[in-house]
């Protein structure tokens, strides 16, 4: 939702270790063991933003992975050495 000034998001948290939640057949793929930490492995979307991997196509190509500002410092000083 949205009004003049500011955006609504809906959150929906849920408790992967609830019986019902388990037991459900839909929704029961947040439990398995891939979905456990995504954000201490950076597979999130700010995770991904802060290894340089969001883009895709030609914006992409000089990218390796790691941090953006690391490979920036990298490169601004390279000239100084």
């Amino acid at each position: 939702n949205q009004d003049a000034t500011m955006k609504y998001y809906e959150v929906i948290l849920i408790d992967p270790s609830h019986q019902k939640i388990r037991n459900d057949s839909r929704i029961n793929w947040i439990v398995d063991p891939v979905h456990k930490h995504r954000e201490m492995r950076g597979l999130t979307s700010a995770g991904r933003k802060g290894r340089g991997i969001r883009k895709r196509g030609h914006r992409a190509n000089g990218r390796m992975g790691g941090s953006w500002k690391a490979a920036w410092l990298r490169r601004k000083g390279r000239g100084i050495r």
